[in-house]
């Protein structure tokens, strides 16, 4: 039989630490009931809702500022032939993107599907069809080279757990120390979705961000969460050295609890709710032709 609590304090042996609030939190009075994604009984109904959500996707990202060039990329497994994707044409402004604009690719890098411009990016293919081959689990896989994220990358470190944000992604992201060039090989494309193995992001040193998720909404919001937690601390973290100091670092047992409400799948596609609220009033739904 294992040990039981009574023989580790016997030998002397602590327990772990639980947080403070583990236990008030499950007698609380208020609960946070969060939405659940949309379930469809159509699998074309769902793909073009689905595309319609990829579009936004794009939108998002192109108002924060996280293209560089033709540089990044987001993909959607299709739900109704789940072996392809669906990803931005190469060369097209995330800010411009609407549904009928997105391509569909096999996992043979052809295109079989997608509207006028079916250029595709070499290195969207090779990391994106990585992922969706060695995860089941992922519906939307996001790269960018965005500017704080990419900064941070640099150092070749793993993101410090300092504030609340970032506890969504305690012990739930990984450091690719590797960089050889543009993603243009196969097996550089499968290095990157071995190192990822089952966490929701990873930070590709000298390169920038990636994200994953079961749905858009909490891919994106992944994203857009880490860009300003790479922020925060190149912020913090300068701010700290000028006083000669170091940041304080989030306990352990607090910083898994908070995760837990954080940094959820389902907590990550509700969080996103406002960005792709606002890029439908900003743009008129013009995204969704």
């Amino acid at each position: 039989m294992p040990p039981s609590a009574t023989d580790a304090a016997a030998d002397g042996l602590t327990s772990p630490k639980v947080s403070s609030q583990e236990a008030g939190a499950a007698n609380a009075k208020i609960k946070m009931p969060i939405p659940c994604p949309p379930v469809f009984e159509d699998k074309l109904k769902e793909r073009e809702y689905l595309k319609g959500r990829l579009a936004a996707a794009f939108r998002i990202f192109g108002k924060n500022g996280y293209d560089e060039g033709v540089a990044g990329h987001i993909t959607l497994r299709d739900p109704v032939d789940p072996t392809t994707f669906w990803v931005n044409p190469f060369g097209v402004a995330f800010s411009q993107i609407k549904a009928s604009d997105l391509i569909q690719v096999d996992h043979s890098g052809a295109v079989i599907d997608g509207g006028p411009c079916r250029m595709l990016n070499a290195a969207a293919f090779m990391i994106h069809s990585a992922i969706h081959s060695a995860r089941p689990d992922v519906l939307c896989a996001a790269h960018s080279h965005s500017l704080y994220g990419r900064s941070f990358c640099s150092l070749g470190r793993e993101l410090d757990i300092t504030t609340q944000d970032s506890c969504a992604f305690y012990n739930d992201h990984v450091l690719y120390k590797q960089f050889n060039g543009v993603v243009l090989a196969e097996e550089e494309g499968h290095n990157i979705a071995a190192a990822l193995g089952t966490k929701k992001a990873a930070l590709l040193q000298n390169h920038g961000l990636l994200t994953v998720g079961q749905t858009i909404e909490e891919t994106v919001f992944w994203f857009v969460s880490l860009e300003k937690c790479c922020h925060a601390q190149l912020l913090a973290d300068a701010a700290a050295a000028g006083r000669g100091g170091a940041t304080v670092k989030i306990d352990d047992a607090d910083a898994a609890f908070t995760y837990k409400t954080v940094g959820s799948s389902l907590a990550g596609y509700f969080s996103a709710k406002p960005l792709f609220d606002v890029i439908h009033e900003e743009t008129g739904g013009k995204y969704l032709e």
